[in-house]
């Protein structure tokens, strides 16, 4: 019988990518995003091309009670989660005084409870029966405070911080979880976040989604902690841990304005 991988936020980007990775290794789906179109055109299109059985859940997740929902539906229909990644997630950027304070609060429901909530009932399922592998997306923006997208920063340091303590907590369980922590990627992101004309996105080459999903992939199944991307992201994050928190928050402002400050 072949495992099955839930996947959050499945429909781009990263989770998009992690989909079809799962699916190329014979792993059977269940996905949830917002966008019933494409994941009804994603579902008929892997299992054409992988032959694996696939259901979708078109919901937004950033409500609890959608998220109960699911979870209650997976159980009912007796389908055995032995991957979770956690991807579903999204950014705001202005100061603070001037963004919108739903759509901020959406975004802590989104990338902290609907996080939260999965590997609470997905980990306590699979440390009962001594297996299974989670994959939280956190990010480069977990190891230091982000001026100009101050919540965001924060939910990411959330999942980061949680990521590892439970880690650490389901390590004789045989259950592995992994903090995937991308810098800037190639996706959708920046534009829902309107960060096209910023700095950090705009001066360098990114990544595609496709190699940060085989990166986050390949940490998992290897059963790493921590995995960040890239050798820059790499020794951006470790200089982070040992550099004067004053002048870290000068630097990370920098990067995040805009080409025409």
């Amino acid at each position: 019988m072949n495992n099955t991988a839930f996947i959050t936020g499945a429909s781009n980007g990263i989770g998009y990518e992690l989909a079809y990775l799962f699916a190329k290794n014979k792993t059977n789906l269940v996905l949830a995003a917002r966008s019933k179109d494409k994941l009804d055109s994603m579902a008929e299109d892997i299992k054409t091309k992988f032959g694996v059985s696939v259901k979708a859940y078109a919901n937004d997740i950033s409500s609890l009670i959608n998220c109960e929902e699911i979870y209650s539906d997976i159980k009912k229909e007796n389908i055995r989660i032995d991957f979770l990644v956690n991807n579903a997630g999204f950014g705001n950027y202005g100061f603070f005084t001037d963004t919108d304070l739903q759509k901020e609060l959406e975004m802590i429901n989104l990338n902290i409870i609907a996080l939260t909530y999965f590997t609470k009932v997905f980990a306590t399922d699979m440390k009962q029966r001594g297996s299974g592998k989670i994959l939280n997306v956190s990010s480069t923006a977990a190891f230091q405070p982000g001026p100009l997208m101050a919540v965001y920063y924060a939910t990411k340091a959330y999942v980061q911080s949680f990521s590892e303590a439970i880690a650490n907590e389901l390590k004789e369980s045989n259950v592995i979880v992994t903090a995937l922590c991308p810098g800037p990627t190639e996706s959708g992101f920046q534009s829902a976040a309107q960060l096209n004309n910023v700095k950090l996105f705009t001066e360098r080459k990114l990544p595609t989604s496709a190699e940060v999903a085989k990166f986050g992939y390949d940490a998992m199944m290897k059963g790493k902690t921590v995995a960040v991307h890239g050798l820059l992201n790499k020794i951006g994050a470790l200089g982070a841990r040992f550099a004067p928190r004053k002048l870290l928050v000068k630097a990370v402002r920098k990067i995040q304005e805009t080409r025409d400050r």
